[in-house]
């Protein structure tokens, strides 16, 4: 994953890169009937990018194929959970690119701050909202423009008449690829009340048989979480919801031992207001509550200061058209989940961030 999309991005932007720019002729209002316009899109200059750590690769590349798709030239921080792909990226890059055009590095939020306070024209930053404040903070000294794709809370909506084991296998997709470490994971699961015990029983019959330990075992579903730190955090959230009443399900297997794994588990009983709902776990931790309407289910997807994506599920497709864009996220997937196209662009509202990774928009403002 962390390659292949990268690799479509490329393919996407080679066929489309001199239509996006292209310059664009536009019509002049009856004043100016002799006179013509027309819109000429110039590269900005520098285009910083600051990428996550849970997919370096796209998360470096994607924006990078922007920068250079208008023109510019770019320098790639990266995380300090990543050092492999910070190396193999940049050995990769400097083998195509001179240094004065793409220059890679590696380092934490430190290094990240001070990057941002350079005179660059653009920065991309793809991480937590808390410090996706204080890149904008620092680059407010040089009034750089930012694009920031931040966390999420996002809701995976089932109705009463979906297709519960598809559905299933989309709550899996959604919340335990990857360990949970995905910015735009289905981690509150919403089930109309009528098919909530049906679909929580078929849900805990396939936790049971999900599969931890080495990654690179093609039989094992999920690998061990990033670095002690983030699974300590990630076990602080989850005694937070046992002490605030929430009900706590895990499979009956341990995790192996010797590693930073933690199982996939679930919430259920969750009060909307708590704080396993409201917070970003960035781990295998999926909460489950009920609705009963449609306009219900709704209220409680919106119910957080996140926006970044949601999914529906349900075999109608009128009901889902209709709920999709009441939703406040900048992506809504039907009947699938995770599913990302460069044509089609990826960002979000509210905390989440704002601004596009990928489309022609998203490269028009770098």
């Amino acid at each position: 994953c962390d390659v292949l999309e990268p690799v479509l991005q490329i393919d996407h932007a080679l066929a489309d890169v001199k239509r996006w720019m292209k310059p664009q002729r536009r019509k002049t209002d009856l004043l100016f009937l002799t006179n013509s316009a027309k819109v000429v899109y110039q590269p900005k200059g520098i285009v910083g990018v600051i990428a996550a750590w849970n997919f370096p690769i796209i998360e470096a590349v994607g924006p990078l194929i922007m920068a250079l798709a208008a023109g510019n030239r770019a320098m790639i921080k990266m995380s300090e959970f990543s050092p492999r792909s910070t190396e193999v990226l940049r050995r990769m890059l400097a083998e195509i690119f001179p240094e004065d055009q793409v220059a890679v590095f590696g380092g934490g939020v430190e290094i990240g701050r001070a990057f941002a306070e350079l005179p660059l024209d653009h920065i991309v930053f793809t991480g937590s909202p808390a410090i996706g404040r204080e890149i904008m903070r620092a680059a407010s000294a040089n009034l750089t423009p930012v694009t920031l794709e931040l966390g999420g809370k996002s809701p995976f909506i089932v109705f009463d008449d979906a297709d519960l084991d598809s559905a299933v296998e989309g709550v899996v997709d959604a919340i335990w690829f990857n360990q949970g470490e995905v910015c735009c994971a289905g981690s509150r699961l919403l089930l109309q009340e009528s098919i909530a015990p049906r679909m929580l029983d078929k849900l805990r019959a396939r936790m049971e048989n999900l599969r931890v330990g080495d990654p690179l075992d093609k039989a094992v579903d999920m690998g061990a979480i990033v670095a002690p730190v983030q699974l300590a955090r990630i076990e602080a959230l989850v005694a937070k919801g046992v002490a605030e009443g929430a009900t706590l399900w895990q499979p009956s297997w341990s995790c192996p031992k010797g590693g930073s794994f933690y199982p996939p588990s679930l919430f259920t009983g969750v009060a909307p207001a708590s704080v396993i709902v409201q917070e970003e776990i960035f781990g295998p931790v999926l909460v489950s509550t009920t609705f009963r309407t449609p306009h219900e289910a709704v209220a409680l997807a919106n119910n957080t200061r996140y926006g970044l994506a949601a999914t529906l599920w349900s075999e109608n497709i009128n009901l889902a058209l209709d709920i999709a864009p009441r939703l406040a996220a900048g992506i809504v997937w039907i009947n699938a989940t995770n599913l990302f196209d460069a044509a089609a662009g990826f960002g979000g509202v509210r905390e989440s961030g704002f601004g596009q990774i990928g489309r022609a928009s998203g490269r028009a403002r770098v």
